[in-house]
């Protein structure tokens, strides 16, 4: 029975919040092995006066563990 474990990753991005999920699960990939799944835990943004300068998330990504 395979059994899975969960990390939280932290991943940004200054064009969206769909390009910061990419670039956090991209990242995991390299290095956890057997990921299967991510969930969006949090999402925030960093303001610059009027502007959005960065966008944030907190994802729990899901990876099976070797036997």
């Amino acid at each position: 029975m395979p059994v899975a474990k969960v990390t939280e990753i932290i991943a940004s991005s200054s064009k969206s919040f769909e390009d910061a999920v990419n670039q956090g699960v991209e990242r995991a990939h390299k290095t956890l092995q057997n990921v299967k799944g991510a969930w969006i835990a949090e999402q925030q943004v960093k303001v610059d006066g009027a502007k959005i300068t960065e966008y944030r998330v907190t994802m729990r990504v899901t990876f099976v563990l070797k036997d």
